[in-house]
């Protein structure tokens, strides 16, 4: 199985995935400034990776260190700066926290490190477990031949493995029950076009590559089954918030009849929002859309705005599906329902 990271002693190895698909190369990092840089750039992206990798980051805050005032420091500043990285997934600061209490019970241990790098063992493993859950889940959805419509990247490269919306699409295959895929490019750093269609082709999974564009156009002329979409933040009443363009396919999605499932594991789920108007949304940097991998398009003068998320309203979502099961309206009662 594909998997974007790898602990191997002392050393946090990560695929680049600003190199894909043109190469794959894979970086070796030892402090965790590397890591909050790697997060920053999307050298490592997709809500349940971004947490895993935060949580190796704060492992190798404390790595070498021995118990003291320092190595302290050393990991209040770490936990700090790796929060602030990426600030619309919830599973940055999940990961984090489970660490940050890891920390504060065994602070003054010799053996610190050594507990800290378990529970972040701990979380990419029940990050993978729980996309192989949904991808079973979410399969029983879909029809037999179904043909399916997603955005961005939400694989193996987005998860640690497997993948989460990519993860039913997977085991859809397995099933035998998948005739064709849709992704779409998501601009404008492209994640459908490099990494989606890469790792597609790495499975020999069947699939056509579309603009962003062309969404409403094919699910007014093809029969499309349903539209699986990620999620980096999902409130307590099922507004979630995912990747830029995918409140317009839920939008086209409902006008054609089409179902709209977010795939996303229980990570994501902020019990402390009650609805998506408290997501907070990242704004990146306009050069990403004026000049997107340094291929300059606009002229010089112009201005962009390059929101990363959207938020799609609850009504607009047929179910959720989680590792503990598929949720559907009402969410406000199904979502806390897998929080108690």
């Amino acid at each position: 199985m594909l998997t974007p990271v790898r602990w191997r002693g002392g050393v946090l190895e990560i695929l680049d995935q600003t190199e894909l698909p043109w190469k794959e190369v894979w970086r070796e990092l030892r402090h965790w400034e590397e890591v909050a840089e790697a997060i920053r750039t999307m050298r490592v992206r997709g809500a349940p990776l971004i947490g895993i990798v935060a949580a190796y980051g704060l492992v190798l805050a404390v790595w070498g260190h021995r118990p003291g005032r320092e190595r302290d420091a050393r990991f209040r500043e770490a936990f700090e700066e790796l929060g602030e990285t990426r600030p619309t997934a919830v599973n940055l600061f999940r990961a984090l926290e489970r660490l940050r209490k890891v920390f504060e019970r065994h602070k003054d241990g010799p053996d610190l490190h050594d507990l800290l790098l378990a529970e972040a063992r701990a979380i990419h493993r029940e990050e993978v477990e729980a996309c192989r859950a949904m991808g079973r889940l979410g399969a029983t959805l879909l029809p037999d031949g179904a043909t399916v419509v997603t955005i961005c990247n939400t694989g193996a490269l987005a998860t640690g493995g497997y993948g989460t919306a990519l993860g039913v699409i997977r085991a859809a295959r397995e099933m035998g029950k998948l005739s064709l895929v849709y992704p779409l490019e998501t601009r404008p750093r492209l994640q459908g076009a490099r990494l989606t269609a890469w790792e597609l082709l790495q499975e020999g999974i069947p699939f056509r590559l579309i603009a962003d564009s062309a969404a409403g156009w094919l699910l007014a002329r093809e029969r499309i089954d349903a539209v699986l979409v990620g999620a980096d933040r999902i409130a307590r009443n099922g507004d979630t918030a995912n990747k830029i363009g995918t409140y317009t396919l839920a939008v086209l999605a409902r006008r054609h009849g089409v179902p709209f499932y977010v795939v996303a594991p229980t990570s994501t789920i902020d019990p402390n929002l009650t609805s998506g108007e408290g997501i907070p949304i990242e704004e990146r940097d306009e050069g990403e859309v004026l000049a997107p991998y340094g291929m300059k398009f606009a002229p010089d003068g112009a201005t962009a705005w390059n929101p990363a998320f959207d938020v799609t309203p609850a009504e607009l979502i047929t179910a959720i599906i989680t590792e503990r099961g598929i949720l559907r309206p009402p969410f406000s009662e199904s979502v806390g329902s897998v929080l108690q």
